[in-house]
This record gives structure tokens, sequence and C-alpha cells, in this order.
């Protein structure tokens, strides 16, 4: 018996031996028959990337992926099989990285994965640098929309989205397509510059009039930047800087989304946008069409958009990129109809082209290049060719033009008129960066051509060429402290050289992710130029001519802010206080015989006389509190309030009682704020956002009985909402003015009133 189990131990002892070393041999085959990948990851200056996603794709194959994540160090390391596989490198801030691999049998390949900020990601800012930055390190105040953000509010056109910013304020001269002023911090119209990929959308030393027609057709991300950006836009930019990106194709299977809707005032909207990568190639065409009746005689609107976003990547770290924009608009304006009778043939017909070519590279490991082209092409037809309503009685046949057959008698003329203009602005940019661990530094040159043929020039046509040179420096002082300063000669045709400084810090007061979460403190300051318009410059009438002695008009703009992130970042509060001062504002001297004028009148001007000086000087000061709250995954608050106390300091010229010293600034409310609810539930997405602009300074523009100087304050509350029915198809609603809240953004042109609308949105393919 002893021996038997003695022989049965024997054996499993022997067996076990067999099968350990069996294994043993066995193991390092196994071993070497798997390839080994070990990186790491850096972002442009060279530092470690923690909580990068890899994933390694065998291909083809339908099997998961092989995944890890960067360490804090950057590094991280995969095990798979040998074949052909697709290395798949992504961060939230940083432009996704794809390599197709051939691995063999027992391989160990080493790889260094340096990464490029993602333009469009919501944690990198574009507008306020040379090169992109992430938010956390910039020192100017910005807010950035997303896609996701307009996509909820299921708004067509800018500028309502942008009226729910901090310091925003509109004034549009009618219900649908109006032309609207945005103010910005106090700045006037003209005062922000509005780039689209890129692409300079302002007339030369003008606002964009067709703001109330620019859609959100393929866009994808806005940044508003507060505060004078001259050194580093050029002019224009004297209270901020409006930055519009479009989409980038970003999925191997082709994304198609198309939404449509309709509803009040015989509104109906259509979009469509086909978007993909296909090799090196990345493309996204959209195109849209809006009409709309509109709520009162010629209150008509009608725009089309087409949009093209292309880009072919060389290398990975060379790359050209070519953009392009159509829009073209029409529509009625009735005129101040809450005072005198409708205009019922007056009508703006726009048409914008923009288009963008640029090329960024790298020679080396520290040197990344840009070469940049653009054109922007303006045409703008202000038409109305009959009268509506004339004078009565009308003794000196003042109002004797031809008339509507409709036309009715009033205490005002209605005045015919033809106004076409054209405009042009074409450049180039070049621009070279050194980026070293925690410092870059780059050198940049401009040169731009604006041409201009205007009905107040008599159809004659103007032209300035304009040139610059800037400096940008980014240090990284501490691990806590990141300082930036720049400076632009600005060389222009019309007022000469000039030089505008910029120079800013961002200090992370605390780290942190529980519940008190990280401080973040920021300071900027920035001067602003703005070069006059072609016709202050050129103007050609022998009465009313311009004067090419101008200056720039000038801007000083100091910001000092807080950030507050609060329960494991859940909650952020940021506040910043803002003072602005705007001189040598141009404004216009009207001069007759006998009155005091700096100009002597030539013959021929027994009627009057006058032209452009720099004469005017006004400030504006207050703050901007903001809060966001996300209460769980798919319930968030967005709230912000604006304080803006503005002031006209000197305006010899003023031309109507609301713009002498001591008054507000025209148009741009004391108070304004917004409050927005998101909600998702399954397949339910909704939203509810109240706009509150506060008493502003504005006037009427119309001689007594009138002669209003104030406009009433309002509150206006939009909802929408989607259901997902399918992967591929939702149902999309919403409602602006709910309330029907009666309401002006200028004195005189009603809003609209309470208006809904219903549709499809559907998205096919994609990944």
């Amino acid at each position: 018996m002893l021996r038997l189990t003695l022989q049965r131990f024997s054996i499993a002892v022997g067996f076990f031996v067999v099968v350990v070393f069996g294994f043993t041999l066995a193991l390092p085959a196994f071993s070497q028959s798997n390839a080994t990948i070990e990186g790491v990851v850096t972002d442009p200056s060279d530092a470690a990337v923690p909580g990068a996603t890899i994933e390694l794709l065998q291909l083809p194959s339908d099997n998961q992926p092989v995944q890890a994540v960067s360490s804090g160090e950057g590094r991280f390391h995969l095990s798979a099989a040998a074949g052909r596989y697709r290395l798949t490198i992504a961060h939230p801030s940083l432009r996704r990285y794809e390599q197709e691999l051939n691995l063999a049998a027992g391989e160990n390949r080493e790889l260094h994965v340096q990464l490029a900020l993602e333009p469009l990601s919501s944690s990198v800012i574009v507008s306020t640098a040379a090169q992109p930055i992430e938010a956390t390190t910039a020192s100017e105040s910005v807010s950035i929309l997303t896609r996701l953000e307009i996509d909820n509010r299921q708004i067509t056109q800018i500028a309502p989205l942008l009226q729910s910013l901090p310091g925003v304020s509109l004034g549009q001269t009618g219900p649908i397509g109006g032309v609207t002023s945005l103010f910005l911090d106090g700045g006037n119209s003209n005062y922000t510059k509005v780039l689209i990929d890129g692409v300079p959308l302002n007339e030369p030393g003008g606002a964009v009039n067709t703001l109330a027609q620019l859609t959100l057709d393929g866009v994808d991300k806005i940044e508003v930047t507060r505060g004078a950006e001259s050194a580093l836009v050029g002019s224009d930019a004297m209270s901020g800087v409006v930055a519009v990106f479009t989409d980038r194709g970003s999925t191997r299977r082709p994304l198609l989304l198309a939404e449509s809707d309709g509803g009040s005032f015989g509104t109906g909207r259509g979009m469509a946008q086909l978007s993909g990568l296909a090799g090196p190639l990345d493309y996204s065409l959209a195109g849209g069409y809006d009409q709309a009746h509109g709520q009162g005689p010629n209150d008509f609107f009608l725009d089309r958009t087409l949009s093209g976003n292309l880009g072919l990547r060389l290398t990975e770290r060379d790359s050209l990129r070519l953009t392009l924009r159509s829009n073209s608009s029409d529509a009625g304006e009735p005129g101040q109809t809450l005072f005198t009778p409708p205009s019922l043939n007056q009508h703006y017909d726009f048409h914008d082209i923009s288009a963008g070519i640029s090329w960024d590279f790298s020679t080396g490991a520290h040197w990344q290049h840009r070469l940049f082209g653009f054109e922007s092409d303006i045409h703008e037809l202000f038409d109305n060719p009959l009268s509506a309503f004339f004078l009565s009685p009308d003794p000196f046949g003042e109002c004797d033009f031809p008339r509507s057959s409709n036309a009715v008698p009033s205490a005002y003329c209605d005045f015919p008129f033809v106004t076409r203009n054209q405009f042009n602005r074409a450049g180039f940019q070049g621009q070279s960066t050194y980026t070293a661990r925690h410092f870059s530094a780059t050198l940049g040159y401009e040169y731009e051509v604006e041409n201009g043929i205007l009905q107040t020039l008599n159809g004659a046509h103007a032209r300035r060429n304009n040139q610059a040179g800037f400096v940008e420096l980014r240090w990284q002082a501490t691990g806590r402290l990141v300082v930036n300063a720049g400076f632009r000669v600005e060389d222009n045709a019309s007022f000469g050289t000039r030089g505008v400084p910029r120079t800013g810090a961002a200090y992370t007061l605390r780290y942190g992710h529980d519940f008190w979460g990280a401080t973040r403190l920021r300071f900027n300051y920035g001067q602003g130029i703005k070069e006059p318009s072609l016709d202050q410059s050129f103007g050609t009438d022998p009465c009313f001519p311009g004067n090419s002695a101008l200056l720039p008009e000038q801007s000083r703009t100091t910001y000092a802010g807080l950030e507050q992130h609060l329960d494991a970042d859940r909650i952020r509060v940021s506040g910043d206080f803002f003072y602005n001062q705007f001189r040598n504002i141009v404004s216009f001297t009207s001069c007759f015989p006998g009155s005091a004028c700096p100009v002597t009148p030539p013959p021929g001007c027994s009627f009057g006389f006058g032209t452009f000086f720099n004469t005017d000087l006004a400030r504006a000061r207050g703050g901007h509190l903001a809060a966001e709250w996300q209460f769980a995954k798919r319930l968030s608050l967005d709230a912000n309030y604006t304080y803006d106390d503005t002031r006209v300091l000197v305006s010899p010229n003023a031309l109507d009682p609301a713009q002498i010293p001591g008054n507000r600034l025209l148009r741009r409310p004391v108070n304004s704020g917004s409050l927005m609810l998101n909600a998702g539930i399954a397949r339910f997405q909704g939203n509810i956002a109240g706009v509150f602009v506060g008493r502003r300074t504005d006037s009427d523009f119309l001689f007594p009985p009138l002669g209003l100087t104030s406009n009433p304050g309002y509150v206006r509350v939009d909802v929408a909402a989607s259901y997902r029915l399918s992967r591929q198809a939702s149902v999309i609603g919403h409602v602006t003015n709910l309330l029907n809240k009666p309401y002006q953004d200028v004195l005189g042109f009603p809003a609209l009133g309470r208006a809904a609308y219903i549709g499809m949105r559907f998205r096919l393919g994609g990944e």
C-alpha cells in the first residue's frame, strides 16, 4: 500500500516537473511572439502629457483595440501580436495623432510623439496668441462657444448667440435680418474685429454690417476675446476679437448632418454638412438656406450660405488648409415702425465671400512656421427706390420724390436712395515660432491691401496698402506663473506708423480637484488702434470731403480677473474688472457760414460744409461675473452678469442730445446678463435661456416732437428641446421670446414677438 502511494506521488511530481519545465521553455517563445510599443507623449513645448488615451487597432479587424493611458510622465506601454495596426493617441486639448504600424514578432518599438494643440477644443484658445495655447494659461478674458452649445440652443445666426455672453450687447435695426451692431465692453460697434478661420470680415476701418446674416452653418467653435488685441491682429481690434472657426472632418467613415425646421412668420430653414477623413485629407462641406416673411410689411428675409474646410496632412508636422465661405442675403427694412409708417421698398442686399489658405510646417524640433494668405470680398446694396411716406403738409416740396402707390402722409419724409459699396481685403501673413520647454518666441510679418468702391466716393476707387511686423513672447516663469508680452508696429497708408504693446500674466494660486479646487488669477493690458474708414480718409464730395490727415482711433484696455473651481470642478466661478479708454475718436464736423468751424467752407458750399476730425474721448469701466454649475452629467446651469459704466467725456460735434458729454455711450446697457439651464433625461435634451438687457442711452435721431434719448430694458426668454428617435434622427423645436415681450434693441425698431419652430435633425455615418 505504501509502495503504491509512493509510486502515485512520484508520478504526480514527475508530471508537475514536466509541465513546469515545458511552460518555462514555452514562455520565452510566447513572449517573443508578441510585439511591444513603449513611448512618451509630449505637447508642443516638449512637456509630458498625462492622461492621453492610446489605442492600437489591428487592421483589418473588428476586434476591440488594445488601450493604455499615458502616465504622469507621459509614458505608455502596449503589447500585441505581430501584424498591421493603426496607432491612435488622443487628448481633449491636443490634436489627434494616427500612424499605421507593421509590428514583427518580438519587436520592441520606442516612440516619442509630440502632439499639437487642437484648435477646435474648448480647452484651447487660438485667437489670443500667435500659437494656440491652453485656456488655463491665457491672461485675457475669453468666452468659448462650442458646437454642442450651438446645437442645444438651436440658434441659426451668430448675433443672438453672442448676446448671451458677458459684456456683449446688440443693436439690431429691424426684427429679421436688419443691420446689427455689436458692442463689447463699452467699445463702439466698429471696435471689435470679426474673423472667420482667420479671415477678417470687417469693412476697412469699419464694422461688420452682415452680423445678422452670419449663419452658424458649418461653424464648430467661437471665441470672444475682450480687450485690445491690435498687437496681435492689427487695426480694428480696439475692444476685442470675435473669432469663428468652421468644422474640420474627423471621422474615417463619412458623416452627414442634416437639419430642417420651420414655423412662425413663414420661416423655413435647411442645412446639410458632409465631413470626414480620406487618407491624409480631412474635409467638411456645408450649405444652408433660411427664409422668412417676417411679422409686418416689408419684413422678409432670405439667406444662403456655403462653407468648406479642407486640410491636407503632408506629414505629422506639415499640413495645408483651405477654407472658403460664401454668404448672400436680402432683407426688407421696414424702418422705425413704432414712430413712422413702414418703409415698403427699402431693403439690404449683402454678399460676402471669404477665403484663406495656410501652410503650417516645422523645421526641427523647436521651430514652427505658418504662412497664411486671405481675401474677403464684401458687396453691399442699400436700396429704397420709392417713398412710402411723405411730409404733410410740405409747403416747400422737400419730399417731392417718386412715391409708392401706397404712400401715406406723415410728419417725416421717406427719402429714396440707392447706395452700392464694394470692399476687398487681401493679405499675407508669415510667422515663425521658436518653442522651448518653458518659453516661446514668435516673430511675424503681415501685408494687406484694402480696396473700396463707395457711393460716398461717387463711385471712385480707394486703395490702402498696409504692412506690419510683430513679436510675441511667452514664458512659463514657474510652475504656476505664465507671462506674455507682445508688440506690433503698424505702417498704415492713412495714418503712418504706430506701435501698440500688449502684456499679461496668468497665475495659478492653488491647484486642486476636491471641493476647493484650482484658483487662477489673470491680468492683461493692451493698446488698440483703428484705421479711419475709407470714406473718412478718401471722401470726394467737395463740400463734405474726407480728411487724409486723420489719426488712428486708439484704446487702452486693462483687465484683471479671478477664476475659482469648486466641488471637484463641477462649479466654476469667475470675475473680471475692466477699465477701457477710447481716444481720438473720429467725428463729423458740420460747418455753416458764420459758424465757429476749424475749416473755411470752399466756394459753392453755401448750404453747408463738413469733414472728419479726431475729437472725441470716452471711457468704459465695469466688470463681469460668471458661474457654471454642473449638477449632474446632463444637468447644468450657466449664469453671467455685466456692469458696464460708460461715459462720453469729450464730444464737441455731437449731432444728437444723446451724444453730449456726460451721457452714457449709445446703446450700451449699464446692466445686462443671462441665465441658462440645460437638462437631459434619457432621449430628451432641453434648455431654457433668459437674457436681461437694462435701460440704455439711445436716440431715435428724429427731430421733435419725439427726440427720445433712452431705451427701456427687457427680459427675453427662449426655450429649445430635442428628442432622439433613434441614433440617426431627432425631433427638434424651439420657441423664441416665449413670454411675447415687446422690446426694441434700437429705438423705433420692434423685435420679433413670440415665435415657435419645429423640425428634424439627422446624423448618418461617422464614428
